[in-house]
């Protein structure tokens, strides 16, 4: 019985699992997003989000708790010292899964995992100006009165020429 073996092995014998999981994540964490299939973006997500949480903290501990699940330096150091304070104030949820579609070959469900905080894209910095609310008597009587101090200077200039 399957008991308590909730996350997907994905087909492949542990150390595979691990290795392909460690690998991505560099590679996520290089590029800051990743086409894979759907099952194995899910996978990685679950595996590298605790990672990037412990990056915040930036001790000699989490560095080498972070190491021991990455083997590699170069993404250890850019996830501390660029990813980490990107994220500093957010309080989970660091990835983002877009689906793509079926693969053309195999028909397998495709899907790309990126960093949400570096998408500008998808960044909502631009917010809409506030409005406070008005009776409509006066946003009626507005327009009203200043309809003919517009109209009024062009008819003028239309006469003197």
């Amino acid at each position: 019985m399957r008991h308590n073996k909730k996350f997907n092995h994905l087909g492949r014998t542990a150390s595979h699992r691990s290795a392909m999981l460690s690998n991505m994540a560099c590679s996520l964490i290089k590029h800051k997003r990743i086409t894979t299939t759907l099952a194995k973006a899910k996978a990685l997500k679950k595996y590298v989000e605790p990672l990037i949480t412990k990056s915040k903290n930036d001790t000699t501990n989490s560095r080498r708790v972070v190491f021991s699940y990455l083997q590699d330096k170069f993404a250890v150091t850019e996830l501390f010292k660029e990813v980490a304070v990107k994220v500093a104030d957010r309080p989970g949820g660091y990835t983002r899964i877009i689906k793509l579609g079926s693969r053309m070959s195999d028909a397998a469900p495709m899907a790309f995992i990126e960093l949400v905080d570096y998408n500008e894209n998808m960044a909502k910095t631009a917010k809409k100006a506030t409005r406070t609310r008005r009776s409509k008597k006066s946003a009626a009587a507005a327009p009203a009165v200043e309809a003919p101090a517009t109209e009024a200077p062009v008819a003028e200039e239309a006469q003197a020429e």
